[in-house]
């Protein structure tokens, strides 16, 4: 049975293997009415899947000019199918271009004062040339002599194929109910054998070919086609078919940013004591005590107490906060909370009188440039000079702060999504950061939103705020009805407990217990298969003629000869079919081009990204 299946499929390859032999075997002889054989060549018949047939659909003349260019291009048409050639008409310019869907005019024998050209069909379904811009043609290169010598001559059956096609793609796609069943090339002539072979009708508005205009109306239609179906009524009335009912909730998650400008005195302020507070833009200088000479009276030995309280709101924006200087005639002792920092003209560090004789008979200066940061922590904060006077002096103290009252981001993430996404009844279906769909139906496009830079506070405070994202707009599906489903347990039983050579099973006795049994199992040999087809690489040279908006590609580049690249099936013998011109790169193997492919599209697709000029940053 094995080797009669394998004759049946080498059978069935050697006249189905590639597009050439399929269409010389199956399409061309159908759709000419020829007789088709069976896989085996045991039978044949005759089909019968065109209305019309005829062996000169369009036919194409070319006459190259000295200058390289077609000069002339007839075209002969058997409009109706009747097998009798009626119109006949030439192009009204020379062509020095062929692109995919149409054709290139330019100076004859140059690249200049080019004109493009899209194959059209008028309301006659004749051949015409529509005026177009270069952008909407594709696949376009040069013949002329700008180019090569001798091109359109060297290359004659790619031209004509190229040019025919453009022709043929147009009217196919005009009047969808007409075929080509061959190509055959004489010389500078190219003649297609054609056939109608949709529908059979006289009008080419098919409802067949309808949904290529307007693919959205499937769906109505399909609905439509449902409602009147007692299948599809059944099916849809079935448990299978009635499914699990569904409810889609929305929410956000939302990067929610406010931009606040405090004020300096809203980061540290004086609330009490010390009679001057100076304020020059962001920085500050308390001043406490009385500095006016002899101001203070005492005895033999007074001590006078100056207090004041600095509160502090937000002591991380304290850029410094020193202690820079401080006085007394006689003696003074400066303390932050009750902690000392300073004293003089020698160390005091007692609450009580001075460790020294109280009348000195001078005023002593300190600048001890003390930094006060670790003190003025967040709450209020006292700080203290003690002055001890003998019979007339004075004392001061300044506290000199400096303060960012820079604009400020208040920033929090608000999750909307959290319940819903925590129900295990429910699954993400659909997302949108910042406009880019990550996520449809329940499936990750691959997308993600580059990172964002957004202005907010406005033009008091304009604040640049860089995040991967913004807001996620998403909609999850949530099951809320579950409907009886059917008893797979038996099936899991076995799939989890049996192995490639015993087949376990477990089945449902009728008082309600189960029953376990084993049991030998083996598969049938499936032979060897080979790890790949065998098929090899080869390349062929080639002038570098296409064209693009700037003009031929090959006049840009230092060698405008490169390679066209084919892979050919291997013969059953190991040996490579290559085609005339063309040598063998790589031999007969399993080869995988793979990584090659990516690097050159990703290549093409960066260079294309580089060169896109827009007239807005992106």
């Amino acid at each position: 049975m094995e080797e009669r299946a394998r004759t049946a499929a080498e059978a069935s390859r050697a006249k189905t293997s590639d597009s050439d032999t399929l269409h010389q075997n199956y399409v061309t002889p159908g759709l000419a009415g020829q007789p088709i054989s069976t896989i085996d060549n045991s039978r044949t018949f005759a089909s019968n899947i065109a209305c019309q047939k005829t062996a000169t659909m369009l036919e194409v003349l070319v006459q190259p000019s000295a200058s390289g260019d077609l000069g002339k291009i007839t075209i002969a048409r058997d409009t109706d199918l009747d097998g009798t050639v009626d119109s006949s008409a030439s192009l009204p310019v020379p062509v020095s271009g062929i692109c995919a869907n149409g054709v290139v005019s330019c100076q004859p024998g140059t690249w200049n004062n080019c004109s493009f050209f899209r194959w059209d069909v008028d309301d006659a379904k004749g051949l015409k040339l529509t005026s177009v811009d270069m952008p909407k043609l594709a696949g376009c290169y040069c013949l002329n002599n700008s180019c090569g010598t001798n091109l359109a001559w060297g290359n004659m059956s790619s031209v004509l194929r190229d040019l025919g096609g453009g022709m043929i793609g147009a009217l196919t796609t005009a009047d969808p109910r007409y075929g080509v069943a061959e190509a055959v090339i004489d010389g500078p002539v190219i003649r297609y054998v054609g056939a109608q072979s949709t529908a059979c009708s006289s009008n080419p508005d098919l409802n067949q070919t309808a949904y290529r205009t307007n693919p959205a109306s499937i769906a109505s239609d399909a609905y439509t086609a449902s409602s009147g179906s007692a299948v599809f009524q059944a099916l849809k009335g079935s448990a299978t078919g009635a499914g699990t009912a569904l409810q889609y909730r929305h929410c956000t998650i939302e990067r929610r940013v406010t931009v606040l400008k405090p004020g300096a005195q809203d980061i540290i302020s004086r609330t009490s004591g010390g009679y001057s507070t100076i304020q020059n833009g962001s920085s500050f200088d308390f001043l406490m005590g009385s500095p006016a000479d002899n101001s203070l009276a005492g005895g033999s030995c007074t001590l006078v107490d100056f207090r004041m309280t600095l509160h502090v709101s937000e002591p991380e924006r304290i850029v410094d906060a020193r202690l820079t200087q401080f006085f007394a005639d006689d003696w003074a002792q400066v303390r932050v909370d009750g902690q000392v920092v300073g004293s003089g003209p020698s160390p005091w560090t007692t609450p009580g009188v001075p460790p020294g004789k109280c009348e000195l008979k001078k005023t002593f200066y300190a600048y001890p440039n003390l930094d006060l940061r670790p003190y003025l922590t967040a709450g209020d904060h006292e700080i203290w000079l003690r002055v001890a006077v003998a019979s007339g002096g004075e004392g001061f103290a300044q506290v000199h702060v400096e303060v960012d009252n820079s604009c400020k981001t208040l920033e929090q993430v608000v999750d909307g999504c959290g319940a819903i996404a925590s129900d295990p009844q429910c699954k993400l279906d659909s997302e949108l950061v910042d406009g880019v769909q990550t996520w449809v139906g329940g499936v990750a496009t691959g997308l993600r939103p580059l990172p964002q830079t957004r202005i907010l506070g406005g033009p008091t405070c304009p604040t640049d705020l860089t995040r991967d994202f913004f807001v996620k707009d998403r909609t999850y599906r949530c099951a809320v009805d579950d409907i009886a489903k059917p008893d797979m347990s038996r099936g899991a039983y076995i799939i989890d407990r049996s192995t490639e050579t015993m087949l376990a099973d477990r089945t449902r006795q009728s008082d309600g217990s189960f029953a376990t049994s084993t049991r030998p199992f083996t598969l049938p040999d499936r032979g060897s298969v080979a790890a790949c087809e065998p098929v090899c690489k080869t390349r062929a040279p080639r002038v570098n003629s296409d064209a693009a908006p700037d003009g031929v590609v090959g006049a840009k580049q230092n060698a405008p000869t490169g390679y066209d690249s084919f892979f050919h099936a291997c013969s059953a013998n190991n040996q490579c079919p290559a085609g005339p011109g063309e040598e063998v790169v790589t031999a007969c193997g399993c080869l995988d081009d793979f990584p090659e492919a990516v690097v050159m599209m990703q290549t093409v697709r960066l260079a294309g990204a580089d060169m896109v000029c827009t007239g807005s940053v992106q």
